[in-house]
């Protein structure tokens, strides 16, 4: 796929692997859409892109309000008409244990990772639909093959948001939309900044948007990385309940 003369939203692209795409796709001919609650990163972003090659629109955004979503796509339909690709990246994630339980953390995490996907996707849908053509590229993660411990909204979020694309990939595939699942393994990246834990095959922001670009460019229906981590999260994916969960438990132990 040409990315010349596209439109692309990319969602969450204030910090991490949203702001990472949103940086290399400025060096191309696009219309670059950017959404985040925090608009003054996004003027950063502009403000950093020296080949003036692309056209910008920056939105103020909380992807878990629908009103929100709404109004920034009256925007977008506004000044571009719709969208080619959306990229949807908007992402939360918290540790969480036993005894810091709390609701809260779940409405942030599938407010944000999941319904914040579906709110979007409602929004465009109806024209790639009418147009028998656009992108959906979600950003699921490996994490989302098996509960883990401390980890459970954000992992049973991701698990949630793999299933939920494969089904629109079916059911979209008669309309000429595609939709690829983008799941990465450990990312440096502002959210991950503060995990406790050893995250093993970490790779960095630049390096992921060069995989995602590079798989979208590709039109392939599943862009995950690295292959460590795909083969790893594969086999423990396959392990019986009884031997993950004596597994997890001896590991929880330490």
């Amino acid at each position: 796929m040409d990315l010349s003369g596209k439109t692309i939203l990319i969602t969450g692209a204030s910090s991490g692997i949203g702001r990472a795409i949103a940086s290399k796709l400025s060096g191309e001919n696009v219309n670059l859409i950017l959404t985040a609650r925090r608009i003054n990163l996004l003027e950063e972003i502009k403000e950093e892109d020296k080949t003036k090659k692309c056209s910008y629109l920056l939105l103020q955004c909380n992807v878990s309000n629908k009103n929100d979503v709404a109004a920034a796509y009256t925007e977008i339909k506004d000044k571009f008409g719709s969208v080619d690709l959306a990229i949807l990246n908007a992402g939360a994630g918290h540790y969480m244990n036993v005894r810091n339980y709390n609701s809260q953390f779940a409405e942030k995490i599938y407010g944000t990772n999941l319904l914040g996907m579906i709110y979007w996707i409602e929004q465009f849908l109806p024209d790639f639909l009418e147009r028998k053509n656009g992108i959906i590229a979600g950003v699921s993660s490996l994490a989302d093959n098996r509960g883990y411990s401390g980890s459970s909204f954000y992992t049973s979020s991701k698990a949630a948001i793999t299933n939920y694309l494969e089904g629109l990939r079916v059911e979209l595939n008669p309309y000429g939309v595609k939709v690829i699942t983008i799941r990465p393994g450990f990312v440096e990246t502002p959210m991950t900044s503060g995990n406790k834990f050893k995250m093993p095959f970490l790779i960095t922001a630049e390096k992921t948007a060069d995989i995602i670009i590079d798989g979208i460019k590709k039109e392939k229906r599943v862009i995950q990385f690295p292959w460590q981590m795909v083969l790893l999260t594969s086999i423990v994916g396959m392990l019986p309940g009884w031997l993950y969960e004596l597994l997890a438990k001896q590991q929880h132990k330490k």
